[in-house]
């Protein structure tokens, strides 16, 4: 399966749901945005939704600074 995150074509061996993707990219999935196709997953749905070929998913973190 191929999709889009954050503008960069990746290969993913097998389907995954959109919890599983935000927590092999990000270390605190917590802390982060997630949008789909264009359109916000909430983080209480992200393990419900799955994921399919040609996808766009931009994964936003928060960073704090002055």
């Amino acid at each position: 399966m191929n999709i889009i995150i954050n503008g960069t074509s990746r290969q993913l061996s097998s389907a995954k749901n959109l919890s599983e993707i935000v927590g092999t990219f990000c270390k605190q999935p917590k802390h982060v945005i997630t949008e789909l196709n264009g359109n916000i997953v909430p983080p209480d749905q992200r393990a419900q939704t799955n994921l399919q070929d040609g996808d766009a998913l931009e994964i936003v973190t928060f960073v704090g600074g002055g």
